[in-house]
């Protein structure tokens, strides 16, 4: 990580940094909460992987003190998962996240306990993007993840998919970037039969959240 990011005091995005605007959330987080002087250095993103070094007061706003930098893509590595119970989506979406993933996606399986219909697969949509936005800001990603909701189906038709499974022997090497974890009952045998790698997570079962967190390191570490 660039010591830029790293050692600022707050990392924010924005729109664009031709005319770098903040979120009145996002301000109020800089004045009430970090309070922040007018001389401390924040690093400010457009999610795209553009970035740079401001300063930030209420008086003058966003003012640019270096140039624009622009990080190289990573690897598409993407984490399907069946959808947890309770607010778990939103730990998922967290601790993603943090990790790197580029790309988070939820479908229903056939053991699936956890159905959205469409008003609350919108709804949550739109919660879990802001809490990738904040896990990002914390994390200081330059990129922001995509969030999606799919079906298992669509996801095994894209290439470098492997499937998560208790028992299961292929490694995660550079042609996996992407696992996908079944629900708490585990995938169906007809789930199971597609011609994908199968990896093995833990001797144990893991609840759907901790697979889903525990593939992503994996992921992430076999393209680091």
């Amino acid at each position: 990580m660039n010591p830029l990011l790293r050692n600022s005091e707050a990392h924010v995005f924005v729109d664009s940094l031709a005319s770098p605007q903040l979120a009145f959330e996002d301000e109020h987080h800089l004045d009430r909460s970090l309070r922040l002087e007018e001389t401390d250095v924040v690093s400010v993103s457009d999610g795209q992987g553009r970035w740079a070094t401001a300063t930030w007061s209420r008086r003058r706003g966003l003012e640019l003190t270096s140039k624009i930098h622009e990080d190289p893509e990573r690897p598409p590595l993407v984490i399907g998962c069946a959808i947890p119970k309770g607010d778990r989506p939103e730990l998922v979406v967290q601790k993603l996240t943090e990790l790197g993933v580029n790309r988070i996606s939820f479908y229903e399986t056939t053991r699936s306990v956890v159905r959205w219909d469409a008003e609350r697969r919108s709804k949550q949509l739109e919660r879990m993007k802001r809490i990738a936005r904040e896990a990002a800001m914390q994390s200081r990603r330059t990129f922001l993840p995509r969030i999606e909701f799919t079906t298992f189906e669509r996801m095994l038709e894209q290439n470098g998919m492997a499937i998560a499974e208790v028992g299961g022997r292929d490694p995660i090497d550079e042609a996996v970037t992407g696992v996908l974890v079944g629900p708490e009952g585990g995938f169906e045998r007809d789930e199971l039969d597609y011609a994908v790698p199968k990896i093995g997570l833990s001797r144990n079962i893991l609840r759907v959240e901790t697979a889903a967190i525990v593939a992503a390191a994996m992921l992430v570490a076999a393209h680091a």
